[in-house]
């Protein structure tokens, strides 16, 4: 008996875990509501524009990087004020193509350049420290990423509210050091991952960046779609790669030290999503490792600097969040268990006391995502709530995944930068060579998408029905990540194997 009840004291501490992040949506919601009408204001311009750099970081963007180049020549900003620069990693013959297309921008009169690196020293953060070392001149950098278009207004809708940016102002006190746009998604509607995706960008940049930035906590720039102002970087100390999130890294080290950072929810910059699940679960890993990464590196810096409580706070659960991924795994193993070993004893009633912590963390959620969609898109928000049951799958999903990036974090597991594969205008089989290596997270998905499957059955056998939508649920979610995960490489397999299999008699 002592045996059953330590299990089940374990289980219900992890689901308390479970709903204080869980629950620590409605304060985001509650912030976002209090300070959404309070935008901030660009300063008075200079009288010199300020000269701004544009870099373009690549790695093996065949697919993507014409487009993004024939995007930042777009852009609306005095000729003489601007450079654009191509700052390319590629191992591949995208080198070819980047070259070619900033050739032709040249040819033109644009300003512009190519820079290639023979190594990968730094990977995308050595990459952007290079590039602004050769670019002494440059005030302010606007990054975008290769699969963003970035609009012809994006940098006179911007540039202002850094101000006067001359040296003679000097001191990070008080001075605007990045201004972060909104993203937006070319492909929302291109599948049912597509659009669970968007759902919950548009929560973590329309609700939660809102509410961090208005309320005076701190937020991050996200790698993308923003610009940063030299001084910040230089006196953050540049951009360091020993962590897999050199953006929220450098962003917490300059917040640190008295930088203001902005953000523009109206301001937008649309990109492309993850079509492929193996994809998508790559991009997740990067971003909880590296949170992880910075959490370890940054917080107790943090805790100790003269800032307020309520900043403080924000940063933990910012930075922790992905420790909720880890709690999910724990909590997908007791469950059936406890399920289980409650019927047995005759303890029915006692599922009753789920309720509370899933509907703490599962409400929160619907609530969450629902308001971003309300406030993204107020004309056609309840068409996108149909999509949340899926949202909340592919977050249940995810945990194996990002419960491994969590867990290599803590351990100090250095792994190297990989980038998240684009589709843009290529065939989705010509991808097949970029697609990141299937792992046996899937195996461990499945694995645990049958175990609630038998936790399912015990509630219909029990007449546990109120549990019953919350096991289907985790059900879904690991069944619906397992699979999509391994199909397309069985599909190719498969359609590789008719090939060969039917050569002969085309030769024949």
């Amino acid at each position: 008996m002592s045996g059953d009840l330590t299990l089940l004291i374990a289980y219900f501490l992890v689901l308390l875990c479970l709903s204080v992040y869980g629950s620590h949506r409605y304060q985001m919601a509650w912030l976002y509501r209090r300070h959404k009408a309070e935008p901030p204001r660009p300063s008075a311009p200079p009288d010199t524009p300020p000269f701004v750099l544009v870099q373009l970081p690549m790695f093996n963007e065949r697919f993507v990087a014409e487009r993004l180049i024939d995007a930042a020549c777009a852009l609306e900003y005095p000729r003489d004020r601007l450079l654009i620069q191509v700052v390319d990693d590629s191992t591949d013959d995208s080198t070819e193509v980047a070259r070619a297309c900033v050739d032709r921008w040249a040819a033109r009169g644009m300003p512009i350049e190519y820079r290639h690196r023979a190594n990968r020293a730094g990977f995308k953060a050595g990459a952007l420290q290079a590039g602004m070392e050769a670019a002494p001149q440059a005030e302010l950098i606007a990054i975008f990423d290769a699969d963003f278009i970035p609009p012809v207004d994006f940098l006179t809708r911007t540039v202002p509210y850094f101000g006067d940016v001359s040296p003679a102002r000097g001191g990070a006190e008080g001075a605007v050091g990045v201004v972060q746009a909104r993203w937006e998604h070319l492909n929302r509607e291109r599948s049912l991952l597509t659009r669970a995706q968007a759902i919950l960008l548009d929560g973590h940049f329309m609700i939660e960046h809102t509410a961090r930035n208005r309320s005076g906590r701190f937020f991050n720039f996200n790698g993308t779609a923003g610009l940063w102002r030299r001084d910040c970087i230089l006196d953050a100390g540049g951009w360091e790669h020993d962590t897999l999130t050199e953006d929220l890294d450098l962003s917490y080290r300059a917040q640190l030290r008295g930088w203001r950072f902005v953000y523009l929810n109206d301001v937008t910059a649309p990109a492309e999503l993850p079509e492929d699940m193996a994809a998508f679960k790559a991009q997740q890993h990067r971003w909880a490792k590296g949170s992880i990464q910075v959490a370890l590196k940054v917080l107790p810096r943090l805790l100790r600097a003269d800032v307020p409580r309520h900043v403080k706070h924000e940063a933990v659960m910012h930075l922790t969040g992905n420790i909720a991924y880890v709690l999910m795994v724990l909590l997908s193993l007791l469950t059936p268990f406890t399920i289980e070993l409650r019927t047995a004893h005759g303890w029915r009633e006692a599922v009753l006391l789920d309720l509370p912590f899933f509907l703490s963390a599962t409400a929160s959620v619907a609530f969450f995502y629902g308001l971003s969609q309300r406030e993204v898109s107020p004309g056609g928000w309840r068409a996108r709530l149909w999509t949340l049951p899926a949202v909340m799958a592919l977050g249940v999903g995810l945990a194996v995944n990002n419960t491994k990036a969590t867990l290599e974090a803590f351990a100090g597991w250095q792994t190297p930068f990989v980038r998240t594969p684009k589709r843009g205008e290529a065939r989705v089989s010509a991808l097949a060579r970029y697609r990141s290596p299937k792992a046996l997270t899937s195996l461990v998905e499945l694995a645990l998408a049958a175990h609630f499957g038998y936790a399912s059955w015990l509630c219909v056998r029990e007449g546990l029905w109120l549990t019953l939508p919350f096991m289907i649920l985790f059900l879904w979610g690991f069944l619906y990540v397992g699979l999509g995960s391994l199909a397309p490489g069985l599909l190719e397999r498969l359609a590789r194997r008719d090939n060969v299999n039917s050569a002969p008699a085309r030769m024949g």
